[in-house]
């Protein structure tokens, strides 16, 4: 049976990078397609598909958090913008 616990060091790991999350996830995903074709039995074929559903899940979750920060970023740059041509009014 598959152990879980590499998925569970990932997002409950150290406070890493996103780029470093990222690598490991996409190793991940390696050991889980390889671990696929050697699936014995469908019980362990489905645990597979479950566990890849949830890697790519974080890695989109990843993404995502990525273009928030970036839209927070704009924003907080547009708001200093009219606060600055409020100011010189």
């Amino acid at each position: 049976m598959i152990h879980i616990g590499i998925i569970i060091k990932c997002i409950m790991g150290n406070h890493q990078s996103p780029d470093d999350i990222k690598k490991e996830l996409d190793a991940m995903l390696s050991k889980l397609n390889a671990l696929e074709i050697i699936a014995h039995d469908e019980f362990q074929k489905g645990t597979i598909k479950v566990l890849r559903r949830l890697v790519e899940g974080q890695i989109h979750s990843i993404n995502e958090f990525d273009h928030l920060k970036k839209a927070l970023d704009l924003l907080t740059l547009q708001i200093f913008e009219v606060k600055n041509k409020t100011d010189s009014l």
